[in-house]
């Protein structure tokens, strides 16, 4: 898995420890396509055992806003990634 950062280098990530290495890069890479997103964790949500993590977006080519949830992070990104891309919106991780 590979992120452009800002200043032209790539990122790799250890495939073992998955995609929140490289949570930021995601967002700051959405940011410059025009998307505006956030990942949240719902400390309430966590408490009671549901899935807390949550990702969001809205604006450039997405036509709506859209919203992942996840127990970890890991897979919140991933469902948001997977949802990002039916969108068109393709993710470069």
């Amino acid at each position: 898995m590979t992120v452009p950062s800002r200043q032209g280098r790539w990122v790799k990530s250890d495939p073992e420890r998955g995609i929140e290495d490289v949570a930021l890069l995601i967002l700051e890479w959405l940011g410059e396509q025009g998307v505006g997103a956030g990942l949240r964790l719902d400390a309430e949500r966590l408490r009671d055992g549901r899935p807390a993590w949550t990702f969001f977006a809205s604006g450039g080519p997405l036509p709506h806003g859209m919203r992942a949830d996840g127990d970890t992070v890991d897979r919140c990104l991933r469902a948001a990634v997977e949802e990002l891309r039916t969108y068109g919106v393709d993710v470069p991780c």
